[in-house]
């Protein structure tokens, strides 16, 4: 028997029992459903979160109050610290000799005005000019501020789209004017909408010169210095260890003392995430491995209850030819071909139900993905018929024939 006559056998037999079949796919589905889903899923957010929220250079190193806080007592800790000020930066740009540029932020939270309508709870990050050089920030229109600008705390800000869409929903918001505790801001830029992920709206933000921040709005956090090495990745370490002891020698820290600030750089950040996406990841998969197990057991199930029901089916076929390798190909094909059904519906299912959570995380469907739910649906048919084919093989023919 060849594997097109194979295969027609095998769809016959599933067509006769339409009712149990779609039964028997249930289990499949919401196992293959649920690893597609979570692959596309996690892979949206890994690529969103690495290339957009983790915004950093490579070659930048940041040093700020709190650092990477993995615990509650890490952060008690964090809380004690005092802040890194405007005269730390000063000293920094003034004495750090490896570092090619030097640069800040600060943020908090306030309401921007036009009018009668307000925007609350707006991240509002102050800059220095010099931070296009370490971080990623995409404008959609309009421009970044000067370093003149900076230099005179030059009331001018970027805004993100929500702002934009809600204060200027239909009109162009470069040049325009919003206002802050009282203060006229000229708009000049519009960054490039960037969505909610993590919680964290990445439109309800504005940037001004980190000056102008200072001036009229301050934060007992601090800010947050970012520094670039003179030699690129290669000299993170000397830069590092630089400006560590600069801001020490600033606070007094006794020489066996822990830093009293934290430093961040990019590849932190990223293995960080890469952990928590990690532990995520193998939770759901366990969740859809059972789920798979599940489906694989009830796939048996049936088989053995079709290996019982076409028993004298079997005993006629080994009666005319038919060998026991035959007759077992056939069942793993029946079992194969069932859970490669179940695959596809997981596939659909998959994908659609990252369509959906699209509107929230990001998610992306690959092809891989779709490869990878197919060939574990068919691998787990195939493993879930090997005993009731071995079961049906070794039938004698005399006997089937008699069953009743």
């Amino acid at each position: 028997m060849d594997f097109s006559e194979l295969f027609a056998v095998s769809l016959q037999a599933l067509r006769l029992n339409k009712l149990r079949s779609g039964l028997t796919l249930l289990g499949v589905i919401i196992g293959v459903m649920t690893v597609v889903s979570v692959l596309s899923v996690i892979s949206g957010l890994n690529d969103y979160v690495l290339n957009k929220v983790v915004n950093l250079n490579p070659d930048v190193i940041v040093f700020t109050k709190y650092g990477i806080l993995r615990s509650r007592q890490e952060f008690i800790m964090a809380t004690k610290r005092k802040p890194v000020t405007m005269r730390d930066l000063q000293i920094v740009s003034a004495e750090c000799r490896s570092c090619a540029a030097v640069g800040a932020q600060g943020q908090l939270f306030g309401n921007v005005h036009l009018g009668p309508r307000k925007l609350s709870n707006v991240l509002m990050t102050g800059y220095t000019a010099n931070v296009l050089t370490m971080l990623n920030v995409d404008l959609e229109a309009g421009r970044f501020f000067t370093p003149l600008e900076d230099e005179h705390a030059a009331a001018v800000a970027i805004i993100g789209h929500d702002i934009k869409d809600q204060l200027f929903p239909s009109l162009d918001p470069v040049g325009r004017t919003v206002y802050v505790r009282g203060y006229p801001l000229r708009v000049i830029g519009l960054q490039s909408k960037l969505g909610n992920v993590l919680g964290q709206n990445r439109d309800n933000v504005m940037f001004v010169p980190l000056s102008f921040q200072q001036k009229v709005m301050t934060s007992d956090d601090g800010i947050a210095i970012m520094v670039r090495p003179v030699g690129g990745m290669k000299g993170l370490e000397e830069t590092e260890g630089e400006v560590r002891t600069l801001l020490r020698s600033l606070r007094r820290t006794p020489f066996a003392a822990d830093d009293p600030f934290g430093v961040v750089g990019a590849e932190a950040i990223q293995s960080l995430w890469r952990s928590i996406s990690a532990a995520a990841f193998a939770v759901m998969m366990l969740i859809s491995g059972l789920s798979l197990v599940v489906g694989g057991i009830v796939v048996a199930n049936i088989m053995f209850v079709s290996v019982v029901e076409r028993t004298p089916e079997i005993g006629l076929r080994m009666a005319l030819g038919a060998r026991k390798r035959d007759i077992k190909r056939q069942f793993l094909m029946e079992s194969s071909l069932l859970a490669t059904l179940g695959g596809a519906g997981g596939v659909v299912g998959g994908s659609l139900v990252a369509l959906a959570v699209s509107q929230i995380f990001p998610a992306q469907v690959k092809l891989g993905f779709i490869l990878i739910g197919l060939v574990t649906a068919a691998v787990t048919g195939l493993l879930a018929g090997l005993a009731p084919a071995a079961a049906a093989a070794k039938l004698a023919p005399v006997e089937a024939l008699r069953y009743e």
